[in-house]
């Protein structure tokens, strides 16, 4: 792989983890280890196979990305947690980190 798709993955994966890891935390008071697994089961099957596999335009892509991570999380916090409770906590960290990523690309041209 191209080294420079592998560090801007790993900005990319570090702010995910920055806003997700806290917000998985106080909403479902899991431990950190819990919480860093949710996104580090779904970052890297985006960005590296599903995100250039995916024969659409870019918010197409955008938008099953978020679908794929949202439910993968989900079935994660099922494993401790209502279901209920797993898909809200699950929706809010990933719609809190999807907008401020592009708020961030817009404002500094990253993630």
């Amino acid at each position: 792989m191209q080294t420079e798709l592998i560090l801007a993955w790993l900005v990319a994966f570090v702010f995910t983890q920055l806003i997700e890891v806290p917000i998985y935390r106080r909403l479902l008071d899991c431990g950190l280890l819990q919480a860093f697994a949710a996104s580090a089961l779904t970052h890297p099957l985006i960005w590296f196979v599903i995100m250039p596999r995916l024969p659409l335009g870019y918010w197409q892509n955008v938008v099953l990305a978020e679908l794929f991570a949202w439910g993968v999380e989900t079935l994660w916090f099922c494993f401790g947690y209502p279901l209920r409770r797993a898909a809200w906590s699950a929706l809010i960290a990933n719609a809190i980190s999807l907008s401020l990523g592009l708020l961030s690309r817009a404002v500094l041209g990253a993630p």
